[in-house]
């Protein structure tokens, strides 16, 4: 799908001319965003300009486009309502600082942990929310000053130039790749709505409407230093770091998602631990410079790899050209129709959907089509961070589930009387039920032996499921031998510890995850 080799000259013109494609999406999207978190559009822009540049330079994954998000935004809208902007800026810094401290802890090899039905419902889920969102830009003010749908011609316009749009971007690779699609779909349609004079929002009509300011405009400054003010007290920290730390999470996991899903269609590996330390310091620097925060964005991402954009300097163009948009050619941007970025942002949606999960839902277990459905319905209705983490949660459980009914015994009794218990499989908090329903301690021989050479115990539940069994066993007055157990599992048994048959040679050495050891 994606030539993964291509020259170094034909690489740089790619980078270039998708960094451009990228900027000019890139400005709706943060001005939106901003007036999610109830902040000034430049403020989004400016953290737009911030994440995009220092992601590009520091980031782990290349070709990665991050900027101002949704998923940043919802979360600000409550901080800043409440408190105001400047504890914004103080909780983005500490979003940041915490970011970095993931990174230099290596906390990112923790994405592997999200299982693939996760993934597809996360693609899935966001593709739904992209598409959504782009049926705001369908809506105009209404005489009582509220949003309404468009109708009539207006309606019609907005829908073939979207539809003109799509279409370039469709067939346009199959004529020539000398120019990205997209780039050549906002300015093919720009010109042909500016030509024509035809009545249809620009992007200027857009932030205006939201403003409600008939002179807003995109036209602004470059980033200032600025000290948050807010004063340095616990008091301050009370209220900022409960946001910071769900901003943090949120940042991270839609980032690392994001960076997973690009090694995919790249081909290529990113290096997580890298990527948060360089969304940390991208925050911490957007905290400082009057930024509302952001994480990796998937559409814009999209837009990037699509477009043939594969190095750092796809994000460094796409930082610079948005700056330079804000600063001296916003009556450029600002013409463009927002019926072409919709287009855009549509084929994002049609890229980004696996369609192939509709196929695979059939062959796959229950649990798993359960699980991306799952996550895609939570990713539309809350965030993509709590998605996650129901989908994570719901899967490691479906796992415990099937390998608790895995566990079983070999039985065997000698010609002396003694019966063997060989447990097979493992042993933790989901299987401690089945482990237990094994034994018989009012019908077994009076001497038994318990061999776990072929299982592992894996928890405190574990433990106290085999104390129980001893107790039971010993309460009969019977004697019972626990065999080939690892040293922390004899250390931790209160009651059946001097039951335990130790053998330096054959005994197992693994971890058993209890806060007892500590």
């Amino acid at each position: 799908m994606f030539n993964i080799n291509p020259s170094p000259k034909a690489q740089v013109k790619s980078d270039i001319l998708s960094g451009l494609t990228v900027a000019l999406a890139l400005v709706p999207e943060a001005v939106a965003f901003a007036f999610v978190a109830g902040v000034d559009p430049i403020v989004g822009l400016h953290a737009a300009f911030i994440i995009g540049l220092i992601t590009a330079l520091l980031g782990g994954r290349p070709g990665m486009i991050s900027g101002a998000t949704g998923a940043i935004a919802v979360v600000l809208v409550a901080l800043v309502a409440e408190h105001g902007i400047e504890h914004m800026y103080a909780a983005i810094v500490l979003m940041g600082v915490l970011q970095v401290g993931a990174g230099v802890f290596r906390l990112g090899k923790f994405i592997r942990m999200v299982p693939h039905p996760v993934m597809l419902g996360f693609v899935n889920g966001l593709a739904i929310v992209i598409f959504l969102a782009q049926l705001g830009q369908f809506k105009e003010l209404g005489p009582d000053g509220a949003m309404v749908w468009m109708g009539g011609s207006k309606l019609s316009l907005m829908v073939g130039l979207v539809v003109v749009t799509m279409a370039v971007i469709h067939f346009l690779p199959r004529l020539t790749k000398a120019i990205p699609a997209s780039l050549a779909a906002i300015v093919g349609v720009t010109l042909v709505v500016s030509g024509l004079d035809l009545n249809t929002p620009s992007i200027v009509d857009y932030l205006r409407t939201m403003s409600g300011n008939p002179d807003a405009s995109l036209n602004g400054g470059a980033p200032m230093f600025h000290m948050p003010d807010v004063p340095f007290t616990m008091e301050s920290i009370r209220i900022v770091f409960p946001y910071a730390v769900i901003l943090a999470a949120v940042g991270l996991i839609e980032s690392l998602l994001t960076l997973t899903l690009v090694d995919e269609l790249t081909e290529t590996r990113g290096r997580g631990n890298k990527e948060c330390v360089a969304q940390g310091v991208a925050n911490v620097t957007c905290g400082f410079f009057g930024g509302m925060g952001g994480c990796a964005m998937i559409g814009q991402s999209m837009i990037n790899i699509s477009s043939g954009g594969r190095g750092r300097l796809s994000g460094i163009t796409a930082a610079g050209v948005l700056l330079a948009f804000v600063m001296v050619a916003s009556p450029l941007i600002e013409v463009v129709p927002v019926a072409a970025l919709v287009g855009v942002m549509f084929m994002v949606v049609l890229g980004t959907f696996e369609w192939s999960s509709f196929r695979v839902m059939r062959k796959i277990p229950m649990s798993d089509a359960f699980v991306i459905v799952l996550v895609s319905g939570v990713t539309v209705a809350t965030d993509l961070a709590a998605a996650v983490l129901v989908g994570v949660i719901v899967s490691a459980l479906t796992f415990a589930w099937k390998h608790a009914k895995v566990t079983h015994a070999v039985c065997d009794t000698d010609e002396k009387g003694t019966k063997t218990y060989a447990i097979r499989g493992p042993l933790f908090f989901g299987s401690t039920k089945s482990f237990l329903d094994l034994f018989d301690p009012v019908g077994d021989p009076d001497d038994v032996v318990i061999d776990f050479q072929h299982a592992r115990v894996s928890d405190h539940s574990a433990i106290e499921a085999i104390d129980t069994l001893a107790e039971k066993y010993l309460g009969q007055h019977k004697t019972l031998h626990l065999r080939h157990l690892s040293p922390e599992c004899t250390k931790l048994l209160r009651k059946a510890g001097r039951l335990v048959e130790s053998n330096a040679f054959e005994d197992p050495s693994y971890h058993v995850a209890s806060d007892a050891l500590g």
